[in-house]
This record gives C-alpha cells, sequence and structure tokens, in this order.
C-alpha cells in the first residue's frame, strides 16, 4: 500500500520520488487546479463575499488522477510550496477530491520543506500539521480583493477612458510610481555648479590629488562656486597658494558583509549584476530550486526562493562557517555566527534565507551541469550566502587637509587601503555593479567615483607640497533616476506593498499592457500608463495610495496570524469601495478630458522659450489643442473640431520635434528601392513600427494589391533607421548558410514572437544583441544548437519512414510523428527512449495536435463550476454574452437560484496551533 504525495510541479515530482522510492506515489498539482471565473459573480459581497470557483481542464485531469491513485492508499501528503499560494494550492486539492469522494479512509496530511533534499523531505514527513486556516483565509481575502478591484475598476476605466486595458490593487500602485518619478524627471531643472581640483606631489615625489574645501576662508557648499568666473577666482587662489599637510587622520572601519538572499534582493542583484528581468530570474531560480541532474541524480541546488526572512538554519550556518575555515582560513570566519534580521516592512520571515541546500557544490563543481543562466544565477546564491557568514573587512581611511600659508584656501584628500579583505575576497557588490553599468551603457555614478576609492602616498604634518595642475571643473545637478526592475521592487518592499511571489508578475503585466517599456534598463512609462494613472488619481486616489495599499497588505498578514476575521476585512473595504465605484456613474467624459488634461496638459504641451503657444493648432491657427476621448483611445485634437479635423497621436514633443514617450509620431519617407524605383516609408500601425515598400494600388485585373511590409524590432531606433536597414528587413527573411551535416538553408527572419533563426522546421528565438539583419553563420548554429537540445530524433517510422522525434514540452517529454504527439511516462527518459517505446506510444497513446487557434465549429466541453460549498456541476453550453461595462456594487439574484454561501474553513483551535 502506496502513499501519496501530491507537490506543485512535475520537475519537483521526479526529484523527489527518487528520493521516496516506491512506496510512495508523488504527483504535481501543476500548480493551482482552480480559481475564480474571469466573470461577473465569481464573488459576490452581498452573500457575505461567497466566492465560485472553477477548474479547468487540466485542473479537472489532475486532481482525476489524483484521486485514482488514491484507491487503496492510506495517507495523503500535500506538500505544495511552503507559502501562502502553496497552502491555497492544497486547500483546493483537498477540497476537490473530498467533492469526488477521493478521501473515504484516507489520512491527509500537510507538510513543507524549505528544501528539495532526501534530509528535508523525510524530516517532512516525520511532522505532518493540518491545513492552516488562517493562511488559507489571508489567501481567500487577497483573492477576492484583486478580483473585486479589477472586475470593477477596470469596466470604469473601459467606459470613461477608452484604449485602457485594466487596473488592479498593486499593479496600479506600482505604475503610479513609475509615473510620477517621470514627472519628477520632467519637473526637474538642472543647476550649474563647479569644483576645484589640483595635482600635488609629496617630498618623496609621489603624486595625489586633493579637491578644495575652503576659499577665501569660507567653507565651500555645492553651490558657492556657480558658474565659471567663481570657480576660475578660486583656481587662481589655489595655483597662487604654497600649501602644506596641515593633517593626517588615520580610522579603520569595518565593513560588514550584507545578509544571503530573499527574493526581493535576489531580483533586484540578478537585474544589476546579470541583466536578469524579474521573470527570468524567477524561473531560473526554480530550476535550481526543483533540481537539476547532476551526474545522473536530480538535486534541488538551492532553497525555496520565495521569502522575504534573512534568517538560515542553524545547520547551514555551521556547515558555511565550517567550508569558509577549509576554504580561505580561519581568519575569514568571525567569532560567532551572524544573525540577520529583516528590515523590509510587513516582513513575514516564515522561511528561511536563498541559500544552497549543500555548501559544498560550489559554483566550479556543478558549472557544468548548469545552462549559462543557471550558473550565474547559482554562484550569485551561493557566493552571497557564504559571504554572509564570513569576517567584515576592515579597511584604513586616510583623510589629508591641505592648506596654504594664510589658512583661508584649503584642500582634501581622501582615500582607503584594504587591510584585511574579509567577505570583500569572495563578494564585491562595488565592482560587479559598475561592469553591470558599464554592460547597459550607464555611466558611473558620483558615488562610484569617490575620492575613497583611492589610495594616497604616506604624508606626515607639516610636510611642504609642490603644487601640479589645478582643473575647474563644471557639473550639473542630475534628475532623479527612472526605476529599474532592482529599484521597483525595493521601492515595493520598503514601502510594504505586495508580496516576493507577486514582483515579477506585476512588473510583467505593466509591460504586456503597455503601460510602460524597459529602456536601457530602466522604466518608462508611456502615454497609455500616464493616463490611466491621471484618471485613477483624480477618481480613485485612495486605491492608487501607497498608504492605504500597504495597510491592506498588514491587514492581510493580520489574517494569516489570525489576528483579524477575513470577511469583516472584506466589509469594510467594500462599503468604501462600492461608493467610489457608485460616484463615476454620472461622471461625464468631458469631466475626464478635464481632470487628464489639467494633471497631463504640461506633459503633452510643454512652453518652450521662444516657441510660442504650445497648445496653438498648427491647422487652422486660431484652435487649441488638448487632450480627445475617441472609440481607440485617447490622441491629441483642435478645438475647432468639426471644422478643423487636425489631429495626432497622444505622445508628447521633444526639445526638437522628436516624441520622447511614444517614439515614432506619423510617418517618414526613407528614399526609394534601387531595384524596383518605389518609395519606402517608415510608418506606425496599430501594432507598432512597419517599413512598408510602394502603396497600396490594384493589378491588370483590378483587384486590389497590398504593398510588402515588414515590422521593426524591438531595439531597432526609429529616428535612426535608414534607407538600407529598412530593406534588409522588407527582405527578410533571409538565407544565411547551410547546415553542414544536412546541407540545408538556415535561414534568419522575424515572426510573431520576434526575430529568428530556422533550419528546417526548428526555430530559434534570437536574444538579447542579436541583429536578424548582421546574424552571421556562427551565432545561427550556436543559437540553433540551442534548439536542437530540445529536439531528439530516434529515427523514422516503419510505416512512412517519416522522422520520429522526441522534445520538450511544457508539461514533460513527448514523441511526435507528423501531428501526433504522445507524452512519455515518467520513468523514461528523453534520451533513453528508443524508436521502438517511441512507436509503441503513439499507437496506443497518440493523438493528433488541434489546429492552431482551437477547432472552429466544435462545441468546447464547459469545464466544471465549483460553488463554495456545493456540488460540482457542468454549466450547460451557450454563445459567449457580450461582457458588462461594470459590476453593479449591490446588485442582487434571486434568493432561490442561489447555492449556500461559501463557509470559511474553521479555525484551528489551540492545540491545534501549538501542533
Amino acid at each position: 500500500m502506496t502513499d501519496v504525495v501530491v507537490v506543485e510541479s512535475p520537475a519537483k515530482a521526479k526529484t523527489i520520488n527518487k528520493y521516496l522510492g516506491r512506496d510512495f506515489h508523488v504527483l504535481a498539482s501543476f500548480g493551482h487546479v482552480r480559481d475564480l471565473p474571469p466573470k461577473d459573480g465569481s464573488v459576490r459581497p452581498e452573500e457575505d463575499f461567497a466566492m465560485d470557483w472553477e477548474a479547468d481542464g487540466r485542473g479537472e485531469k489532475q486532481v482525476g488522477e489524483i484521486a485514482k491513485a488514491l484507491k487503496g492508499a492510506r495517507r495523503l501528503f500535500l506538500a505544495t510550496d511552503p507559502d501562502r499560494e502553496g497552502e491555497a494550492i492544497s486547500w483546493h486539492v483537498k477540497d476537490m477530491l473530498a467533492r469526488r469522494g477521493a478521501l473515504k479512509g484516507v489520512e491527509v496530511s500537510r507538510i513543507t520543506f524549505n528544501e528539495i533534499t532526501k534530509r528535508a523531505i523525510q524530516t517532512a514527513l516525520k511532522a505532518p500539521r493540518d491545513l492552516d486556516t488562517p493562511l488559507i483565509e489571508a489567501y481567500l481575502a487577497r483573492r477576492a480583493l484583486d478580483y473585486l478591484v479589477g472586475f470593477n475598476l477596470s469596466p470604469v476605466l473601459w467606459r470613461k477612458l477608452p484604449g485602457s486595458k485594466s487596473a488592479g490593487r498593486v499593479q496600479s500602485v506600482a505604475l503610479r510610481l513609475i509615473c510620477e518619478r517621470e514627472a519628477e524627471i520632467e519637473a526637474f531643472r538642472a543647476r550649474e555648479y563647479w569644483t576645484v581640483e589640483a595635482r600635488f606631489q609629496t617630498p618623496a615625489g609621489a603624486p595625489f590629488t586633493a579637491r578644495l574645501t575652503h576659499h577665501e576662508g569660507k567653507k565651500l557648499e555645492q553651490f558657492d562656486l556657480p558658474n565659471e568666473a567663481a570657480a576660475l577666482a578660486a583656481k587662481r587662489a589655489v595655483e597662487a597658494g604654497r600649501f602644506s599637510v596641515v593633517s593626517v587622520e588615520k580610522k579603520r572601519v569595518r565593513r560588514n558583509p550584507p545578509p544571503p538572499f530573499t527574493t526581493s534582493t535576489l531580483q533586484m542583484e540578478a537585474s544589476r549584476k546579470l541583466g536578469m528581468g524579474a521573470q527570468q530570474a524567477m524561473r531560473t531560480a526554480q530550476q535550481l530550486y526543483e533540481g537539476v541532474d547532476i551526474g545522473g541524480d536530480t538535486v534541488g541546488l538551492i532553497t525555496y526562493m520565495r521569502t522575504d526572512g534573512v534568517q538560515m538554519a542553524r545547520e547551514a550556518i555551521f556547515e558555511i562557517r565550517d567550508h569558509v575555515k577549509q576554504a580561505f582560513g580561519a581568519d575569514y570566519v568571525p567569532g560567532a555566527p551572524r544573525e540577520y534580521q529583516t528590515k523590509a516592512k510587513n516582513a513575514q520571515e516564515a522561511h528561511e534565507a536563498i541559500r544552497p541546500t549543500d555548501v559544498s557544490r560550489t559554483p566550479e563543481s556543478v558549472a557544468r551541469y548548469l545552462d549559462d543562466r543557471q550558473r550565474r544565477l547559482y554562484e550569485l546564491v551561493w557566493k552571497r550566502a557564504v559571504a554572509s557568514q564570513m569576517q567584515s573587512a576592515e579597511l584604513d581611511q586616510t583623510t589629508v587637509e591641505i592648506a596654504d600659508e594664510t589658512g583661508r584656501t584649503r584642500l582634501r584628500a581622501t582615500g582607503s587601503v584594504i587591510a584585511f579583505d574579509g567577505f570583500l575576497r569572495l563578494y564585491r557588490e562595488d565592482e560587479d555593479d559598475r561592469a553591470a553599468d558599464a554592460r547597459a551603457g550607464i555611466a558611473p555614478s558620483a558615488a562610484t567615483e569617490d575620492d575613497e576609492d583611492r589610495t594616497l602616498p604616506p604624508m606626515r604634518d607639516r610636510d611642504p607640497l609642490k603644487t601640479g595642475a589645478v582643473a575647474a571643473n563644471q557639473h550639473f545637478t542630475q534628475p532623479p533616476p527612472r526605476f529599474s526592475e532592482a529599484t521597483l521592487v525595493k521601492r515595493l518592499e520598503e514601502l510594504g506593498i505586495g508580496r516576493p511571489s507577486t514582483y515579477a508578475s506585476i512588473l510583467q503585466t505593466l509591460q504586456d499592457r503597455d503601460y510602460v517599456r524597459l529602456d536601457k534598463r530602466r522604466f518608462v512609462p508611456e502615454d497609455r500608463g500616464r493616463l490611466v494613472t491621471a484618471f485613477l488619481v483624480a477618481f480613485f486616489e485612495k486605491y492608487v495610495d501607497t498608504g492605504f495599499t500597504a495597510g491592506l497588505e498588514e491587514k492581510l498578514d493580520d489574517i494569516s496570524g489570525g489576528r483579524l476575521d477575513w470577511r469583516q476585512v472584506m466589509r469594510d473595504f467594500w462599503e468604501d469601495f462600492s461608493r467610489a465605484l457608485g460616484a463615476t456613474t454620472d461622471l461625464k467624459i468631458s469631466d475626464v478630458i478635464d481632470e487628464l488634461d489639467k494633471e497631463l496638459g504640461p506633459h503633452f504641451f510643454p512652453e518652450r522659450e521662444g516657441a510660442g503657444d504650445p497648445r496653438a493648432c498648427p491647422s487652422c491657427g486660431n484652435g487649441r489643442l488638448g487632450l480627445r476621448l475617441g472609440r481607440t483611445g485617447a490622441f491629441i485634437g483642435c478645438s475647432n473640431y468639426p471644422e478643423c479635423r487636425y489631429t495626432r497621436p497622444l505622445v508628447a514633443p521633444g526639445a526638437d520635434g522628436e516624441n520622447v514617450s511614444g517614439g515614432f509620431e506619423g510617418q517618414r519617407e526613407l528614399g526609394a528601392d534601387p531595384a524596383s524605383g518605389q518609395k519606402v516609408t517608415l510608418k506606425r500601425g496599430p501594432y507598432g513600427l512597419y517599413v512598408q515598400l510602394g502603396e497600396a494600388g490594384t493589378d491588370e485585373k483590378g483587384k486590389p494589391t497590398k504593398p510588402r511590409r515588414a515590422s521593426l524590432t524591438k531595439d531597432m531606433n526609429p529616428e535612426t533607421l535608414d534607407l538600407d536597414a529598412a530593406l534588409g528587413l522588407l527582405s527578410l527573411p533571409r538565407a544565411i548558410g547551410r547546415d553542414p551535416e544536412t546541407g540545408e538553408e538556415i535561414s534568419a527572419g522575424i515572426g510573431r514572437f520576434g526575430p529568428y533563426v530556422r533550419l528546417g522546421n526548428t526555430y530559434q528565438s534570437l536574444e538579447p544583441g542579436d541583429d536578424v539583419l548582421a546574424l552571421g553563420m556562427n551565432r545561427a548554429m550556436e543559437l540553433l544548437a540551442k534548439a536542437r537540445a530540445k529536439v531528439r530524433l530516434v529515427g523514422t517510422h516503419p510505416k512512412d519512414g517519416t522522422p520520429v522525434e522526441i522534445r520538450k514540452g511544457r508539461f514533460g517529454p513527448y514523441v511526435l510523428h507528423g501531428k501526433t504527439i504522445a507524452n512519455l511516462p515518467r520513468d523514461l527518459g528523453m534520451e533513453d527512449a528508443t524508436l521502438e517505446q517511441a512507436v509503441q506510444l503513439l499507437a496506443e497513446k497518440g493523438k493528433e495536435l488541434p489546429p492552431r487557434g482551437g477547432a472552429k465549429g466544435k462545441a468546447r466541453k464547459a469545464p466544471a463550476r465549483t460553488v463554495a460549498n456545493g456540488a460540482a456541476e457542468v454549466a450547460p453550453a451557450k454563445k459567449a454574452a457580450p461582457r458588462k461595462a461594470a459590476l453593479k456594487p449591490a446588485a442582487k439574484k434571486p434568493a432561490a437560484k442561489k447555492k449556500p454561501a461559501a463557509k470559511a474553513p474553521a479555525r484551528k483551535s489551540a492545540a491545534a496551533k501549538a501542533r
């Protein structure tokens, strides 16, 4: 009789199955098995927040598999991830199994582990517990909040602000932070200031540099030398003086190592040091957590990666200390283990920090088993965790004060020398940051050019100095920097908004909605995003306020700690929110335009000296330009409409007339095609920028003809695009060469998902930095090698002689023959399957791939719909009803047609909590 263990992912299931052996059957839920259906009424405030849950086809299938495995089983262990989402998935699985009657006579327990190692899993099995009811209630409250905000606020946006896509409880706050930072940058006015530096030589002839700190007996502040004249006067005073050393002050300072990674700090450092986006970093971390094949054994390399705790298990700390002593010597081990505490607001510290599961697996020893991203991220995690338990670095800082004979002109030189490198021997943030910034083309900041990075020659008091070159340097104050993924995550964490598991999806959603774009790793708000933010601030300011959102997070934490009732929190929220929704019922479009124009007018119509009225209509001359709203979104139009029909896209003009927030505007002729003589034009369409050869016309038979077009790639600058590049795009796909093994042509082109390289039926997307117009044979072969690693040709089918392949898929490896596929069983690896096995699987389990877009005309099977505490039911197939513009806050349905309201899981007793 086997016990059943349910985890979230098949990769994790495969790893754990190896550890537990034949007495256990490990299955995956594939994440959430059901969710709130995306339609009105899934959360009903009028029924004390009763919630409907609906399983999709995959969820029903996985729960069915689990139910089948439970026949004859004695125990079910719910081993989903050790966080709020993981607890919720376990609750959903248990509830769905109970409705199927699959839990009769089965003992159900919840287990959690922070790392996927044999020791951690066996320890977890010895300490099972019940489901954590307060944690589930916190999930219910969060899910209900997100649903009610999204499904009530988004329709208001669609009606009152055409072209908008969605609003979200946390997403909209993050967007507001980005937009407000952009407004600060636009309002910023640079201020000039100067500094004076001089080169000196010691009596021994050693050179060094010092900066002027006092001029004419007055200590200089930042703007005390405001122009060139003042700076040159100070420069002459230094050149005329005879200087000597007034004092030399030395002190030793200690620099402590940073704590090990949390989710947010890992995303920040992966962005800064490795150039990884938040989503990419979390996907890679998930792979390292779930397990990597090392010498035929699947091994989890890091602990759970969704955490806001910085503490580590005691045994891990002592293992790291032993490793440090062995690798670097006893001097690098501090006298006592380092204990860290999270400074982030609302940190739950429910889990350990992110660390290697076994410190003896050094990055060098496992590098050959990892791909490039996995290797770099594992090295980052490993070094940070080990450095956190190393001795502090010690630096000797020296400050030298220099003065002329009168004492009215003074300069200062500072420098530092590492006396003991300590943790810096393994982990240096500053150097890594500078290297990352250099790769991204970001200029070094003043902090990275600080004098303290210099070393000073030996000097003593009253040493005479020889003055060399003196320079007056002009500077300008800089605007606040735009948010990067790292700094935005840091800011959200500081404010107590969102949770470690949500940051990556929030940032991705903002980009998917075209509310923001990434430019040199910095977020730039699109005009659509600024309009949405202006609208929400004008009419729903409370719900995009950082303090209010952080306060809700605190209440959710109180619910998870059993200190607040989740339904009462929902009642308090809905009372105010529904009132705010009702206030927009009679809101006129003219009111919306007036508010948006007031807020964003300076952005779209910036005043410039000598440029005239920025709102004057260039067409009729006497009309005024302003924001207008149409069916497809906002645009700029003339007040004399309909007499004057001047319009332009909603983009802000830059200093020379270029667009600073929408890129290219309108269209631009690039030249003529030498071969055909047709003109080549750069245009903007509804799906972005493209180049066009010729114009639409008719053929000899009078049928309309379409001109040839090609989309620009994301990294192409429309302002610098020339005729040659445009013709290159129009000629795609282009041949690169031929495969040395098969002789097949290798080509490059642009498809639905961006630039690609192709060999036969094998496609591989180009990576950042690859130019589809200049891609060479060597790079194409490198990219195709990655694609080939996901495909294995096992032979030809005995019936028709066509290829039979094994491919890596989203849910595991599968066999492909023509349009027929069959999944490989769990115990059969991709590299182990033979042609005979593949043909047998195709014959027994093969199914034909559906056509793209799904089979048209066929009725789809309705997903099972589950009312919170009622029986599962299947809704009859019907035509999709048009989506409602907004939920009515107080709408009630007839009581007779309702299922009973969902009962929240019962609170655990004190004894249960103690267990």
